[in-house]
């Protein structure tokens, strides 16, 4: 059932694909700029809980679409919050993710130069 959850989220859910098409950038930069063990490991877990939050959104809003089809402020209130986790969870890995890369970027760049 698992695997149908995750067919069905990735079908019916941009956001989703949006932040796996990300998380393969990040394992491709990953390998090309050789991050450590625990970079890694940093990136991995963090990959992880932006695709878990996206998941946990998703099944949100099928709960409150099945509980309320009529729109309710509770129910909008509801699916913006879980969205706003998502949000929060990508914002803060952002900023990490930019915390290991840009050092190295920029450490690729003056080899270059």
């Amino acid at each position: 059932y698992a695997f149908e959850g995750i067919k069905q989220a990735y079908l019916g859910e941009q956001n989703l694909r949006i932040h796996t098409f990300i998380a393969i950038l990040v394992i491709i930069f990953g390998f090309f700029l050789r991050i450590s063990y625990i970079e890694w490991l940093v990136c991995l877990l963090l990959i992880g809980l932006v695709i878990m939050a996206e998941f946990i959104n998703t099944a949100i809003e099928y709960v409150v679409d099945l509980a309320s089809p009529k729109v309710h402020p509770l129910a909008k209130a509801a699916k913006d919050t879980a969205s706003a986790g998502v949000l929060m969870m990508a914002i803060i890995s952002a900023i990490i993710g930019l915390i290991i890369f840009v050092p190295k970027l920029i450490e690729f760049v003056g080899e270059l130069l």
